[in-house]
């Protein structure tokens, strides 16, 4: 366990998606007995998680499918080699949706229940 100077266990703040695995009693039960962890959750359809997920679809296409690696550090540094490569080409992703949008879709009322 990590502490601070006076000994005391470090707070460590876990950010994650609203994925239903996170919210299995299980889950809970260990969160609850380990108070150190504080847990916060993006919203459902948060954009900015979205476009991490199309970098990850990105980088697996183009730099490590059908790949072979003989060792996780053969495998870092094609990733690493990849992502100096696409920093020097970059270019901001472009939202397609206004903030308008986004969050009319976020807030609008549910259908049905989801936890059954």
């Amino acid at each position: 366990h990590e502490v601070d100077a006076d000994g005391n266990p470090v707070e460590l703040h876990l950010v994650m998606d609203n994925y239903a695995a996170h919210k299995h009693a299980n889950i809970k039960k260990w969160l609850a007995d380990n108070p150190r962890f504080t847990v916060h959750f993006t919203p459902s359809h948060a954009s900015w998680m979205n476009l991490v997920e199309v970098w990850f679809g990105i980088v697996e296409r183009q730099a490590i499918r059908r790949e072979v690696f003989t060792s996780v550090k053969d495998l870092n540094a094609k990733i690493r080699a990849f992502i100096d490569g696409w920093n020097k080409r970059s270019h901001p992703f472009v939202w397609t949706k206004t903030a308008e949008e986004v969050l009319a879709k976020a807030n609008r009322k549910k259908t049905s229940n989801a936890d059954h």
